[in-house]
């Protein structure tokens, strides 16, 4: 495939060319925000919702917005023409700059970095998708502000790694014994036809398709409540799904090798997954 073409810092420039200096903070303390926003047939999906999450973690960390609304819009075109698919999931990468080596905010003012580049959309499978999959649960042990999109995510590489050797496609998690959420999905539950999800609060990050899907719910007529979750409410659920930019509505068919309700996607998910689809289509 061609070199793709990403923006940094005010120029379009070939992705194998792309260079920071090592003293960005975002290289030495993960100091930095992102966001992902999907395309469909080179149409921006709910692009307002992600760029307004983006806001709102840079807010959280102090870090300066360089860019309006219109402007951060107009620069993801620019990326996204380039790229040759209809289907695309952008990456947008903020972090606070170049400065010398201090854990502190630095005193001097910095100029933030700002990267975008994209990719292929690749979504599940036609079999995942009909069959669900599997997941494994472990203990959250990220840290306490998992509802700033941050670079900072060793912990849930670490949790993906899991998953991965555990033949799974996520990880659920739990912390003092209540749900949060996946390395990088947010996580449902349905029982007695009820969908559930945990509050949205500093412990998951609250994706932009779970105001989605609350929506998609009261759209097909499916009562909705966003509560703490307790593991043994999740591993006694009828149905349990995945959400995310690129997983968009996903069944879980099995957790830690045991059967999600009778081991197949179930009727909510079927319903919110024609929903989305007929969603991202309009």
């Amino acid at each position: 495939m061609q070199d793709p073409l990403v923006y940094l810092n005010g120029t379009l420039t070939p992705l194998s060319e792309a260079r920071i200096p090592v003293l960005d903070r975002g290289f030495i303390f993960g100091d930095g925000i992102y966001e992902v926003v999907p395309m469909y047939a080179r149409k921006l999906f709910r692009a307002k919702q992600h760029l307004a999450r983006l806001f709102r973690s840079l807010k959280a960390v102090s870090i300066t917005n360089p860019h309006s609304e219109e402007e951060w819009m107009a620069l993801i075109g620019k990326v996204a023409h380039a790229h040759p698919s209809d289907d695309q999931l952008i990456y947008l990468q903020v972090t606070r700059g170049v400065a010398k080596r201090g854990h502190a905010f630095p005193k001097e003012a910095v100029t933030p970095t700002v990267f975008i580049m994209t990719n292929p959309m690749t979504l599940p499978s036609a079999q995942a998708v009909e069959n669900g999959v599997a997941c494994v649960t472990m203990e959250d042990k990220r840290w306490l502000h998992c509802d700033i999109k941050s670079i900072s995510l060793l912990g849930n590489v670490l949790a993906a790694q899991y998953a991965v050797e555990h033949d799974a496609a996520e990880v659920i998690q739990f912390r003092d014994g209540w749900l949060s959420e996946g390395s990088s999905s947010n996580v449902w539950v349905v029982k007695d036809g009820k969908m559930m999800a945990p509050p949205r609060d500093e412990l998951i990050l609250e994706g932009i398709r779970y105001g989605f899907i609350e929506e998609l719910c009261a759209a097909r007529g499916i009562p909705f409540e966003s509560r703490r979750i307790s593991r043994e409410e999740v591993m006694q659920a009828d149905e349990v799904m995945l959400s995310s930019a690129s997983k968009e509505v996903l069944a879980v068919a099995s957790i830690d090798g045991r059967p999600v309700g009778d081991g197949r996607p179930g009727p909510v998910f079927r319903a919110l997954h024609a929903a989305y689809v007929e969603a991202r289509k309009a």
